[in-house]
């Protein structure tokens, strides 16, 4: 387990299908730190508004989604089964359901609402006003945490990043086309990075993670060795 001399906020940024979490995870585990994973609150918001038809034709119904806002409650509970942390909507398991693909179709157009990023970005600042946090999104070092000590951002190439995701799905059983699993990767990319309300971008502090052509095991010692040098005892 790692040893720094006092505790501090990690800040994890990047494109879909980056390995964010898989990294964040690892990484609150080797410090004892919390984990939150802020794209598992959109796609519960996403889910919450697929589940009650507030999403018709691509468009949101944002008049009733302002209005139903504050009944969404989004937890994080630990899996000790499945050594995981799992999201839960509403105090319901949600965690295999939003990351299928058609969850994954209609994020974007969730999380680019001002109001719902607004609403997110106070619980996400709530979970680390004692630090000691692991956090990974798209706007955690430049909108959550711009103070964070410690910030990345992670990119690789996008067909190996689809490659990625789809493999993800085929072995969870998923009947899913490369194709659109593709052209949902590169949709996302351009949704993130245009949205009016916090785009997808490098704070000019980050350090850049390129993960195509590296294994988890490597990406997760050059981190710890960087954490080691900054923070370490």
């Amino acid at each position: 387990m790692l040893n720094l001399k006092s505790k501090i906020i990690i800040a994890i940024d990047g494109y879909s299908s980056c390995g964010k979490s898989t990294l964040a995870k690892e990484l609150a585990k080797e410090l004892n730190y919390a984990y939150v994973d802020t794209g598992a609150m959109y796609r519960a918001v996403t889910l919450y508004c697929m589940n009650n038809n507030l999403i018709e034709n691509k468009i949101v119904k944002t008049d009733l989604l302002e209005k139903f806002l504050n009944q969404i409650t989004i937890t994080f509970k630990y899996n000790i089964t499945l050594e995981r942390s799992d999201t839960f909507l509403n105090d319901l398991n949600v965690e295999n359901r939003i990351r299928e693909l058609d969850v994954s179709d209609n994020v974007s157009i969730i999380s680019k609402i001002g109001f719902v990023r607004k609403k997110m970005v106070i619980l996400q600042k709530e979970m680390g006003k004692n630090k000691g946090l692991v956090m990974d999104g798209r706007d955690i070092g430049t909108v959550v945490f711009p103070e964070a000590e410690l910030k990345f951002f992670m990119i690789a190439d996008p067909e190996i990043r689809a490659k990625r995701r789809y493999k993800e799905l085929l072995e969870k059983g998923d009947k899913i086309s490369f194709e659109e699993v593709f052209n949902n990767v590169k949709q996302r990319d351009y949704l993130d990075e245009n949205r009016a309300e916090s785009p997808l971008k490098k704070a000019l502090d980050s350090i850049i993670l390129d993960n195509t052509c590296v294994t988890q095991d490597e990406q997760l010692k050059r981190v710890i060795d960087i954490i080691n040098e900054k923070f370490g005892r």
